[in-house]
């Protein structure tokens, strides 16, 4: 899908963290992801300056592996589906409709990458995602099993059918929300396999639109192995491994830049303004 020669997998790993087996197994697969999702931000500064990010490999490996920035989820999983695959591991790549909030599948497009990953030896694929901006992203990768429960480094999700008017098995992510004790749908999504193309168009529309949330406001997350932080605008969500959570509004530019370096580890460019115009309706 991308050119081999850009994409250096020692600076991934080094990026990443990750000293552990290079074997296309279980444990690799799971091992990376968690690393990937601990290491690397989520976020939208190229987009909040209404500039699709590239999904060039080059690009990508000099932003989100060489610089102290991130980005959102075509970045995340493009360059994911390539470590993978230069690991041994088969990568589907799929789009899937984010429900999370919505009244219904179907009032939602398809703006969301996931990712469908086969291991050698395995009777099912697994659900990885490396790039989804939520509290309930999954931070390992789940079986590709309808209701069935899996918890991976503290959190739990669930896959579960969907009745749509498609030829094709609509799945939807699960994750339960310990403070509610509810389970709450993130996104939906068929196997049906899309290509780079697909997400160039998808990418700019996200990118650009000025009626996406992402070109609206600016939208960060960092994860560890005991919190959840998000930076929603000027807003601040602390989410701790017990379902705890904490809010406070940030008081300006100075302070979002601040935090961006400090909790994020996000530089942000010089004279970007990070908090433009009115939350989105």
């Amino acid at each position: 899908m991308s050119d081999s020669t850009h994409f250096d997998l020692e600076a991934y790993l080094r990026r990443i963290g990750w000293e552990g087996e290079r074997r296309a197994v279980p444990a690799t697969l799971r091992g990376v992801h968690l690393a990937h999702m601990r290491a690397i931000p989520f976020e939208n500064l190229d987009a909040l300056r209404r500039t699709a990010p590239s999904l060039a490999l080059a690009d990508l490996m000099a932003k989100l592996v060489h610089s102290r920035r991130g980005g959102y989820c075509y970045e995340h999983n493009t360059l994911f589906a390539h470590t993978l695959e230069t690991l041994g591991f088969r990568v589907t790549r799929l789009a899937a409709r984010v429900v999370l909030g919505a009244d219904s599948i179907a009032s939602r497009p398809r703006t969301h990458m996931a990712l469908l990953v086969e291991v050698p030896g395995e009777p099912r694929p697994y659900l990885a995602d490396v790039g989804f901006g939520a509290v309930g992203a999954l931070l390992q990768p789940v079986p590709l099993v309808a209701d069935t429960e899996f918890e991976g480094a503290g959190r739990r999700h669930r896959l579960v059918h969907a009745p749509h008017h498609g030829p094709l098995e609509m799945w939807v992510l699960e994750a339960h929300d310990q403070g509610k004790d509810a389970w709450i749908a993130q996104y939906a999504f068929t196997l049906e396999p899309f290509e780079a193309p697909d997400y160039d168009v998808i990418n700019w529309h996200v990118g650009t639109n000025p009626r996406s949330p992402f070109t609206r406001r600016l939208y960060v997350q960092h994860v560890s192995a005991d919190r959840h932080l998000l930076l929603d605008g000027p807003l601040l969500t602390k989410t701790r491994a017990d379902g705890t959570v904490t809010e406070r509004e940030l008081t300006g530019e100075g302070e979002v830049r601040r935090l961006l370096e400090e909790e994020f580890g996000i530089s942000a460019p010089d004279g970007m303004t990070l908090l433009p115009g009115d939350p989105p309706r």
